[in-house]
């Protein structure tokens, strides 16, 4: 993980035109996963700011009723549906309520909104692997990318962040931590070591089985998963935020983004989410950012960066707060973030194989084929299975997903991971 953090950064050095066309002009924003938790609440900003943002493309995977609702109300000269079978029917229903919409299909159609010379802005918003692609063709193309979709870096980080630096693209990190650590950093600087960090501190709510006994933890239903304590999300991440792979997948995340190794990165539980995370400084300091667990706040500074705006979030009442907690993981209990921290260690495609057997094992839990804990004895099994070699192209990354997916989905097929009797 060699790059230079100015990657990240390249706004303050190449994007200054951009940036003073932005403030004096609409924005014009493909949305990817529109119809996903973050999608919906980057719409809610969008809304609040008319005459600073238009909508230009939203996509959905197969939600078409959910896609056309907010196609009725954003009326986008796009709206991309990445299931081709269902472009017809997407058509059909947007004739009536957004006539001037075009409608396209597949991850060709992702990357087009993703690339298009109009559009100025792109929020990745798709969960999983599926997101990799578009994401990376707004990269390329050199706009300014609004970054929800963690797997892009983690299954192909220094593909990434070399696509970044070439094409001079503003990156901005969407999720609350990396947004959190984004803004407890110097806007300009050469590295953490030059801007006198000596480590990242990525905070975890725990999530919903943060106290747990662990000798309970095989019989919990994919309801109790889901049910987060503070965050309202979708199911898959809510699963990963109760394995704390999600927190894994974010280490990793940050490793890349801010061009640092996992032994800088310090994962803490704090359940109340109130400090979404801090930056500790070789002075003595720790700097945090604090805010309600809502995702409008990192979406509205992300869109408005370098300026703030209304995100429709409720200000923190401190007094309401009263007390913050912290301690740190029990591993034991949470094997997922054990090998997502394993996998940060090795600069091999390690990490893609570990997503993509997650994938597959958090949608059998969610379908009852395996229990919560065989979660991460499946992803385990898949790694083992495995030689990953060095990151080499986005169809070598790609491969690798795919033969992981396969892998896991033999395992289940065969009933070596099968769902434990209670």
């Amino acid at each position: 993980m060699s790059h230079s953090f100015s990657s990240l950064h390249s706004h303050s050095e190449h994007s200054s035109g951009a940036a003073s066309k932005t403030n004096s002009s609409v924005q014009k924003v493909t949305l990817l996963g529109s119809t996903g938790s973050i999608g919906g609440s980057a719409l809610d900003v969008i809304a609040r700011h008319p005459d600073r943002y238009q909508v230009y493309a939203l996509s959905a995977n197969q939600s078409v009723a959910k896609l056309v609702q907010q196609c009725q109300q954003f009326q986008p000269k796009v709206a991309v549906i990445r299931d081709v079978s269902l472009v017809d029917e997407l058509a059909q229903e947007l004739a009536e309520v957004a006539p001037g919409t075009d409608v396209v299909g597949g991850e060709q159609g992702l990357i087009e909104v993703s690339r298009a010379s109009e559009v100025d802005t792109v929020l990745a918003a798709i969960v999983g692997a599926a997101g990799l692609a578009p994401t990376l063709a707004g990269v390329q193309a050199g706009k300014r990318v609004l970054l929800a979709n963690k797997e892009s870096l983690v299954m192909a980080g220094k593909l990434f962040m070399d696509a970044v630096a070439q094409s001079h693209c503003t990156l901005l990190p969407i999720d609350s931590e990396h947004n959190a650590i984004f803004q407890c950093l110097p806007e300009r600087h050469d590295g953490l070591p030059s801007a006198g960090v000596e480590r990242i501190l990525l905070t975890a709510s725990g999530g919903p089985f943060r106290t747990k006994p662990v000798a309970e933890l095989a019989a919990v239903t994919p309801d109790q998963a889901c049910a987060h304590p503070n965050w309202s999300m979708g199911r898959k991440i809510s699963v990963d935020s109760a394995t704390m792979m999600n927190k894994g997948l974010e280490l990793i995340e940050a490793c890349w983004l801010f061009a640092t190794g996992p032994s800088n990165i310090q994962v803490v539980i704090h359940p109340q989410s109130v400090i979404h995370s801090m930056v500790q400084y070789k002075d003595g300091s720790v700097l945090a950012q604090l805010g309600n667990p809502d995702m409008r706040t990192p979406i509205a500074h992300a869109l408005a960066w370098p300026e703030r705006i209304d995100a429709g979030v409720q200000s923190l009442d401190i007094f309401d707060v009263a007390r913050l907690d912290f301690e740190p993981p029990n591993l034991e209990r949470f094997p997922c973030l054990a090998l997502a921290m394993a996998a940060a260690e090795r600069n091999d495609c390690s990490a893609a194989i570990v997503n993509a057997a997650n994938e597959v094992a958090v949608d059998a839990f969610l379908n009852e084929q395996i229990g919560f804990t065989q979660i991460a004895s499946l992803i385990e099994s898949v790694w083992q299975s495995m030689s990953p070699g060095p990151v080499a192209s986005l169809a070598q990354v790609m491969s690798v997903d795919q033969e992981a997916r396969a892998k896991a989905l033999e395992s289940i097929g065969r009933g070596a991971i099968s769902k434990p009797a209670h």
